[in-house]
């Protein structure tokens, strides 16, 4: 089994930072994209940005310039740097990874429980 748990989330102003980390553990056999998304109430799941193994980097449109992500290959982890966080950036941040488990070593999404990110004065 595999597991990602996401921490990090919380209550920041707008024009504020906040950083999300997110960690798989369990039966991994090889880790390859990791990532971001998000989900507002009333909205569609989209794309906040995600990162390969040799560290190509897509973002989305909304947070390109203000988001940086990163990852520790020999940690498994992926971490998510949000600045000058707008009320519009509010979500629910899910991390998700493409993971082969050492009993199939047949990659599939993994997805975290997801942490609140909430922008308020």
């Amino acid at each position: 089994q595999v597991h990602l748990v996401e921490s990090g989330g919380g209550l920041v102003q707008p024009g504020g930072s906040l950083i999300l980390s997110c960690a798989a553990s369990g039966s991994i056999f090889s880790i390859d994209v990791m990532g971001w998304y998000r989900q507002a109430p009333g909205k569609e799941r989209e794309l906040v940005a995600d990162i390969s193994t040799v560290g190509l980097i897509k973002y989305g449109d909304s947070v390109k310039g203000r988001f940086t992500t990163s990852r520790d290959n020999a940690k498994n982890t992926v971490n998510l740097e949000m600045n000058s966080l707008k009320p519009e950036d509010a979500a629910f941040y899910y991390c998700y990874a493409e993971v082969a488990d050492i009993a199939t070593m047949r990659f599939r999404n993994y997805w975290g429980q997801g942490t609140q990110v909430t922008i308020s004065s």
